[in-house]
This record gives C-alpha cells, structure tokens and sequence, in this order.
C-alpha cells in the first residue's frame, strides 16, 4: 500500500490570508510547466506531459465543421449564446447513444437517460468537480499505482489521501483492492474511502487496458463494499478510441446495470484536440444534481461555442476520421519505439515496458 498525500489536516494554516485548500495546492501543477516549456520550443519532442502531436491536430476538420456552423444562422447564435450548466443537449444525446452503440447496450438495459450526461470544461474540470462533491480534507481514494499525476494533483488540491492499488498488465487488482478496503474498515476508516479511479483503456502512464473479466469484478466489488459505506468507480476512458490493434471492448459502465456505482467519464482531448476543451460524463443520478449545483457556480455552463463545434464535428462523421487518422500515426510511432526498446534493451533485465 502506498501514499501519494500526506494527510492534509496536518498541515498548519498557510500563511496571511490564503485558505488551507491554497497550501493543498502547492506550486503551479508539473503538467503545466512542462507543457508551457514544449509551446515556447516548437521542435522539442516531449514525452513529459501526454502532449498531442502536432501534425496530429484536426486543422481540416475544424475547418469544415465551423464553416458548418456560420453556413446555419440559427445554428451559428446557438454556438455564440449562452448555454445550459449541463452543456448543449443534442451532443450530449449524441454521446450517450455512441456510448451505448460501442457498449452494445440499450438506455433501456442500463437506466439512463441524456439528464445523466453533464459536458465539462475538459474531463479534468468534471474529475475536480466529482472530488470536490464527494470529498473532504483527510478522505481517501484508491487509485492504480502508478497513477494519472493530473489527479493526483486535484485530490492534493482538495485535501484529498490518493492511496496507491497494486496492478498487473490487465489493471488495478481486485484482490489488492479488496484488502485494502478491509485494512480501512478494520481501521475504522471505511467511511472515508469514497472512490476508486482507474484509467480503463490504455491507461495513463502504464499503457494497460483493463481486462474485460476484470471489470465485470470490479463492479461486483465496489458494488459489495457499499452495502456498508456510499463508494463510486471513477472510469476515465479518455482513450478509448485509440485503439491500434484488436477490437474494442465493453466499458465498466456498461456492467453496472443498476447505475448506482460507476461515473463513466471522457473527453475530445485526445481523440480530437485539447484546445477544445471538451469533456463529459455519464454519472449516477445520486450525483447529476450536486455536480451540477457546484458546476453553476463556478461557469455557469463550459463554453457553448466548442460543445456546438463538437456536435457539428460527431454529425459530419469527422471525428471518426480524425480518430482514424491519429491510429494510424500512433501506431506506426509505437511500432517504432517497440523495436527500439527491442533492440535496445532485450538484454536488459531491469527494463521492462508493457506493450498498449
């Protein structure tokens, strides 16, 4: 078991007049730095911070969807007025079906409905917005280890415990999270474990997918583990589009029939362009009004002009095809590295790599 923050009740007021949730916060975020040093260095290749390709940002297929949007008056004022706080409603009803296409699973089969999706500024602004509506200083998440060190940082920044999961090249292990529940309720720390967050496609940093056998048990886990104290599976399937060999593979989500456990969450940074900023998820009904309350007042609503551009990139297929073409390049960049690593370090018995 392993500890990513300390327990931030043990921290002394900060200094003058910043709050205790200022001092969580620390310094500027790592990601930011990095990223801010590869924007002022054009020909740097990073490999420091998930940064997108720059031959792989979508230029074509922007353009055609916002000359889409000024060819259609009315729906040119709908990008250029405000939204609702749940984001623009015909993408989020075009998610929730492409959601439930790639499950092979009906609204009907798993009780959802377009009032469960909430679009966000980026999914980073819905993870925070889920920390900061279940968490309080000193609580406790269980997280795969190693995990995304993005969130890492949010629950630092709430006063959040990031407690680290054994894994395996199939993901987090369920029996490593089993006992790790028993050791907080033998404890008597069960009732601050509120969430377990994964990254079930290709995660963030290790490359592994969790099996599909695994995530039928994790849902059977979480879902055992709250009879006794109100627990949540954070699913970040940011990925999941980018799949370079095999067939896809059904969500967790789509194994929690009765919609109580799982809050599936996504975003079109990877998959189409991270100047977007465009994020979403498929929560619990428990959590939309909450989630909602706590979004409202922070932006009343993330920026209407993407959600419209999204909408009009999914209708004219172009996201699809930009995936497509991402694929293609990653995987040709993959197979690059694997037979780098090969033949670099077949040799080497401490360099070990998983294959994504």
């Amino acid at each position: 078991m392993s500890q990513s923050n300390p327990d931030p009740t043990d921290n002394p007021p900060p200094p003058g007049r910043l709050s205790r949730r200022a001092a969580c916060a620390g310094d500027e975020p790592i990601a930011s730095v990095l990223m801010a040093r590869t924007l002022a260095n054009p020909q740097l290749v990073s490999l420091a911070a998930g940064f997108v390709d720059q031959q792989g940002l979508p230029l074509e297929a922007t353009r055609e969807a916002v000359e889409a949007i000024w060819s259609d008056p009315c729906r040119a004022r709908a990008a250029l007025q405000y939204g609702t706080t749940a984001g623009y409603r015909p993408l989020r009803e075009m998610l929730l079906e492409r959601l439930l296409q790639a499950d092979g699973r009906s609204a009907a089969e798993l009780g959802v409905s377009v009032e469960q999706v909430v679009l966000t500024a980026g999914s980073n602004q819905l993870l925070f917005l889920l920390g900061d509506v279940l968490l309080d200083p000193g609580d406790i998440v269980l997280c795969a280890s190693p995990s995304y060190f993005v969130f890492l940082g949010t629950l630092k920044t709430l006063g959040a415990r990031a407690v680290g999961v054994a894994t395996d090249r199939h993901g987090p292990i369920p029996e490593a999270i089993d006992e790790l529940l028993q050791h907080y309720q033998q404890a008597g720390e069960l009732h601050r474990v509120k969430a377990i967050y994964l990254c079930s496609y290709f995660d963030n940093p290790t490359g592994a997918t969790v099996a599909r056998q695994r995530r039928a048990e994790l849902v059977e886990l979480v879902r055992r583990w709250s009879r006794n104290s109100k627990l949540y599976l954070i699913e970040d399937a940011a990925y999941r589009p980018l799949r370079y060999y095999g067939s896809d593979i059904p969500s967790i989500r789509s194994f929690d029939s009765a919609g109580e456990t799982v809050v599936y969450v996504d975003s079109f940074s990877k998959t189409f362009s991270p100047g977007v900023r465009v994020g979403w998820g498929l929560l619990p009904k428990d959590l939309v009004q909450p989630v909602l309350a706590e979004k409202g007042n922070i932006d009343f609503g993330s920026p209407n002009f993407n959600q419209v551009l999204m909408a009009t990139v999914l209708e004219l297929g172009l996201h699809q095809r930009h995936a497509q073409k991402l694929c293609d390049l990653y995987r040709h960049k993959l197979d690059v590295t694997l037979r780098a690593l090969a033949d670099c370090f077949a040799d080497n018995q401490h360099v070990q790599w998983l294959t994504p």
